[in-house]
């Protein structure tokens, strides 16, 4: 894709903040930021990191136009030198990332960014409206094919998503989360994500017959002919149409048709009654796909409900995560470096529990049993800190301390890798394919109680004795 130039893209305080740090002399003091969120979406269990390429894209393009400098001069409120220090801005940070497709859980550093305090601080916006809107959609994306319990499931949705951008990246998130394919073209050109799709009602109305329009079809698209059977009546035109073309096919070419779509009304009872007539027409092998509005609910109802459903497609409430459509991500100073070089912790606290930080610069672990495979649980750590494998390790809830779990037999895996140091990229994106793959097996670690929709087990997040000491000993601090 061409790279766009997103700087600009950002909250004003941003630049207010960036002026105030230059005035101040604090421009070039090394701050560390962390991007984490507080709870899962729909009250799922756990969600799954999206959006890491886009973000090293704007990292690797970010840079001022004279242009950029014009409209900023404009506003009278930054000083020609501070503009001059925007000129000649060049990237410098270390950012480490969660790997896409890993399944993440609140107060988890996803991404942290050190640096500059300028830049570390600027990005915020930006680092916030990547992560958040494909970790949203990949986490959407796990759930309703989860839902779906192993049958295709296509993201439907570009004409209801929240703009282009919603649409493509959208795409490419839902992939990520679980999808087998797309109808945006683009996503596909772009993305390498399979693109397909059929016909419309509007293909039907426009013959003089629904017959005339399927046997049009298939006559131009004979290996990929999926009939849509719901313009006029489903089971005394529609699927006896489909079924008439279909031998017509058979006969003509030796090609089978591959199916037909429902898109409205019951579609349960429908796919049932579908499906009988298909069978005793000869046509077991055609699939029936589902579309129209459907969610992980609906989707996993229509399966209790003996819906004979092969493959849905998913529209609007995937692309817009209709049931809660913000993930909610946060971006806040964890610490500073003082004249020395010593990282100085910072928290923020409020009277919402919730809201007060872990301050530090920070790394993750997650701890698999080495019996199961599963995964234990995750600990957050201070930077410099290791987990020795050898050696019985004891989780406990950062608040409820008393709630414990002792560990033995596991393996600690660092859950982050750097993605710039210095501001050049040290990380190769993998393939999309890849990332999937690796999405579907990160969830295989996932005990199903985690998983659940409704009241999940709640996952094992700690915080290493010592993190939790600096973070006790910070609150005590600011008791007034």
């Amino acid at each position: 894709m061409t790279e766009k130039n997103l700087t600009m893209l950002t909250d004003f305080y941003e630049f207010t903040m960036a002026h105030g740090y230059f005035e101040k002399g604090m421009a070039d003091r090394r701050a560390y930021f962390d991007m984490f969120f507080r709870r899962v979406p729909d009250g799922g269990g756990y969600a799954i990191m999206a959006g890491v390429q886009q973000l090293i894209e704007y990292f690797k393009n970010l840079h001022f136009t004279e242009d950029d400098l014009a409209y900023l001069r404009g506003r009278n409120c930054f000083s020609e030198a501070f503009l001059d220090y925007l000129r000649n801005f060049k990237f410098e940070c270390d950012v480490w990332a969660v790997p896409e497709g890993t399944p993440v859980f609140p107060g988890e550093p996803l991404v942290t960014v050190a640096g500059p305090m300028i830049q570390a601080q600027f990005v915020e916006t930006m680092v916030l409206l990547t992560i958040n809107h494909q970790t949203l959609i990949a986490t959407k994306a796990s759930r309703i094919t989860r839902a779906a319990q192993g049958r295709v499931v296509l993201e439907f949705g570009s004409r209801r998503a929240q703009g282009y951008d919603g649409a493509i990246y959208g795409a490419r998130a839902a992939y990520i989360g679980g999808c087998q394919g797309t109808a945006c073209v683009l996503a596909d050109r772009d993305y390498k994500i399979p693109a397909g799709g059929t016909m419309a009602h509007s293909w039907v109305q426009m013959f003089d017959c629904e017959y005339d329009a399927f046997k049009a079809y298939a006559d131009i698209y004979p290996d990929n002919c999926v009939f849509l059977v719901d313009t006029y009546n489903v089971l005394k035109s529609g699927v006896p149409n489909a079924i008439r073309v279909a031998r017509e096919m058979i006969e003509k070419t030796g090609v089978r048709p591959r199916g037909i779509r429902l898109d409205s009304g019951d579609i349960a009872y429908l796919s049932i009654r579908a499906r009988e007539m298909l069978d005793e027409a000869g046509f077991p092998d055609m699939q029936i796909m589902a579309s129209n509005s459907l969610d992980e609910y609906l989707v996993r109802d229509l399966i209790t409900q003996g819906a004979r459903i092969d493959s849905f497609g998913i529209g609007e409430r995937l692309i817009t995560s209709k049931s809660e459509p913000v993930f909610g991500g946060v971006y806040k100073l964890a610490a500073v470096e003082n004249a020395e070089g010593d990282v100085v912790p910072k928290i923020k606290v409020s009277e919402n529990v919730e809201k007060i930080t872990t301050p530090h610069f920070k790394h993750v672990y997650r701890l698999f049993d080495n019996q199961t495979g599963k995964a234990v649980g995750d600990v957050i750590t201070i930077h410099d800190e290791t987990i020795d494998e050898k050696r019985p390790y004891t989780l406990f809830h950062p608040i409820h301390t008393w709630k414990q779990k002792i560990v033995t037999d596991f393996t600690a895996r660092p859950l982050r890798v750097q993605l710039f140091k210095k501001g050049r990229c040290v990380y190769k994106c993998p393939d999309i394919d890849d990332i999937r793959a690796y999405c579907a097996a990160e969830l295989e670690t996932l005990w199903d109680q985690v998983k659940r929709f409704e009241n999940p087990q709640t996952y094992f997040v700690d915080l290493s004795k010592n993190l939790w000491q600096v973070k006790n000993q910070l609150l005590e601090s600011c008791r007034i």
